[in-house]
C-alpha cells in the first residue's frame, strides 16, 4: 500500500546481526529506493550515528554505513531494538504478518514469486532478514508467521543478504 507522499507503508524491515556495514548501508539504499519510511536494526547489526559509540568508532561505521547508503540512511526513520522478541510481539499486537526471509530449514517456505503471496501476507509485514551466513537464529522460528524464499537454479545456495532483501522487498511490494 502507498501513501500520498509515494512511501510504501505496513512494510518494517528488520536487519538481525547482519554483520557487514556495507551490506547494512546497501539495504537502507534499497528500503529508501522502495519507498520504505523505517527500518530496525537488531542484534549486533551496527548502528548508523550510534552514540553508544566511542565517536572514532562511530565515524568510522557511518562512513562505511554511507559507502553503500549513500544517504539514505539519513532519509529513513531507523531504530535500534535490544529485544527483537519483543518487538516482534507487538508489531503481532498491531496486527503485522511476521516474515522471514530464509532457505534451506526444516519448515515450510512460501517462494517470493508464489502466486497471491499478497492474499497470505496482507498490508503490514515485518521482515527479518538475518545474519549472512546462519540466517535467522533458531530461537525466533516460533514467533515468524510465514517463512518465504527466493527461488535459485545456480549451484549457490544463496543470495547476498543486501540481494535477497531488495529482490524479496521487490516482491513483497509488487506482488
Amino acid at each position: 500500500q502507498t501513501s500520498k507522499s509515494g512511501s510504501v507503508m505496513g512494510i518494517v524491515p528488520v536487519l538481525h546481526n547482519i554483520r557487514s556495514c556495507y551490506n547494512v548501508g546497501a539495504i537502507l539504499r534499497t528500503c529508501e529506493g522502495f519507498g520504505l519510511s523505517s527500518v530496525i536494526l537488531s542484534g549486533y547489526t551496527p548502528r548508523i550515528h550510534d552514540e553508544n559509540l566511542l565517536p572514532h568508532l562511530r565515524n568510522k561505521l557511518d562512513k562505511e554505513i554511507h559507502k553503500t547508503a549513500l544517504g539514505a540512511e539519513d532519509m529513513l526513520k531507523i531504530e535500534a531494538a535490544e529485544d527483537l522478541s519483543a518487538l516482534i510481539l507487538a508489531y503481532k499486537s498491531q496486527g503485522f504478518k511476521i516474515v522471514g526471509l530464509e532457505n534451506n530449514i526444516e519448515k515450510p517456505l512460501c517462494q517470493i514469486n508464489s502466486p497471491r503471496l499478497h492474499e497470505k501476507l496482507g498490508d503490514k509485514i515485518v521482515l527479518i532478514l538475518g545474519e549472512e551466513v546462519n540466517g535467522i537464529p533458531e530461537e525466533l522460528f516460533d514467533l515468524i508467521d510465514i517463512f518465504v524464499e527466493i527461488p535459485m537454479n545456480g549451484k549457490k545456495e544463496s543470495f547476498n543478504v543486501s540481494v535477497a532483501a531488495g529482490i524479496a522487498l521487490y516482491g513483497i511490494i509488487y506482488s
